[in-house]
């Protein structure tokens, strides 16, 4: 056949852009699916390590949270000079006519301030209202608020580099769980879930546990863009285990249905999934495909992790009263604990139940 003469058959040899991109996304979405449908199979191409390029150190992670915790001041962060200064006026001020600084003050008084301080006329500097003390072989500094910490100084890594110009809550709490200001990038868990993978195909890698705020006003609110998998797939996103019956919502089957059927539901909607899938290769549609195969599983994983009545009563001594009333913060950490016992690399908690200036 001679291509020349035939410009019409010419269009069939060749590769549009068009084509170009709905074929390779065709190609990343199958890789996507592959993987999160059959991650043994996808990973044993991969030299040991569990299908991982490297040996990760890191196990598990429990993260607790005290979203408007007391100053790092008051607890391990020792600043003697402040005790030196105590009551100074921490600006500088500026002479209009002579265009300087006087003398008297610390820093000049260019930064932003917060809307709780702007309207202020001074900024003494302030000392901690509390004693510091020295612990373990390595001489940490800790305040005498922390007795319990402080007993176990060798144990911990105080990190004290940590830098932002954020000055409000939001954004500051924003930046520490994500690195970034601005919502719309992967949380801390989700980048562990991406990276470590999973132990347990039956939980979720990453789970997030809120413990019930006190209901005074102002208490610090926690919202889901602090576990939201931004753009990695939604397969790494925080799955939120509720305080109460039903630790997640619209898990259980509903009154009269079965386990069978409840399956063969799934078994029809991922059928449905699957020519959508074929048709645009979204990863996306591979990430709700293997969410629902992970619920089904959850309804007998879930309920087994989060039942503590088979736990010693020398456990439930070691976490408190508290540990047997779902959505503590005592609760939180022993379904933390058994969470991790149970594989589940990422265990995040958030406490909101305390404001050092609320």
């Amino acid at each position: 056949m001679n291509l020349e003469r035939e410009p019409c058959d010419l269009y069939k040899h060749v590769l549009t852009r068009r084509h170009l991109l709905r074929r390779g996304s065709a190609s990343i979405g199958s890789l996507a699916l592959g993987s999160l449908l059959a991650p043994e199979a996808f990973a044993a191409g991969l030299a040991g390590n569990g299908g991982r390029q490297f040996a990760p150190k890191a196990k598990r992670i429990i993260f607790l949270f005290m979203n408007g915790a007391p100053s790092q001041q008051d607890l391990f962060d020792y600043k003697p000079q402040l005790s030196d200064h105590h009551g100074q006026e921490l600006f500088k001020k500026f002479d209009a006519k002579s265009k300087t600084w006087s003398k008297e003050g610390f820093i000049e008084k260019t930064q932003r301030l917060t809307g709780m301080t702007s309207g202020q006329s001074s900024f003494p500097v302030a000392r901690s209202n509390w004693k510091f003390k020295q612990h373990g072989e390595g001489g940490a500094w800790i305040s005498e608020i922390l007795p319990h910490t402080a007993g176990i100084a060798d144990d911990l890594c105080f990190v004290k580099s940590m830098h932002t110009e954020a000055i409000n809550h939001d954004p500051g709490v924003t930046f520490f769980q994500t690195g970034h200001q601005q919502p719309g990038r992967p949380s801390m868990g989700s980048w562990m879930s991406y990276g470590l993978g999973t132990d347990n195909a039956n939980l979720p890698t990453f789970c997030v546990l809120i413990s019930n705020g006190t209901g005074r006003p102002g208490s610090q609110p926690v919202y889901t863009k602090l576990w939201s998998s931004g753009f990695l797939s939604g397969v790494h996103q925080g799955v939120q285990l509720r305080g109460g019956k039903t630790p997640v919502l619209y898990l259980n089957s509903q009154p009269g249905e079965s386990v069978a059927a409840r399956k063969r539901m799934i078994e029809r909607m991922e059928s449905l999934n699957r020519i959508q899938f074929d048709a645009f290769g979204d990863p996306e549609i591979a990430t709700r495909i293997a969410q629902y195969e992970m619920s089904f599983r959850m309804q007998m994983s879930v309920p087994e992790a989060t039942d503590i009545s088979n736990e010693p009563r020398t456990i439930l001594d070691l976490y408190g009263p508290e540990c047997q009333q779902p959505g503590k913060f005592a609760a939180n950490c022993l379904l933390a604990r058994r969470l991790a016992e149970r594989g589940v690399r990422f265990v995040q908690l958030y406490h909101r139940g305390w404001d050092q200036h609320g």
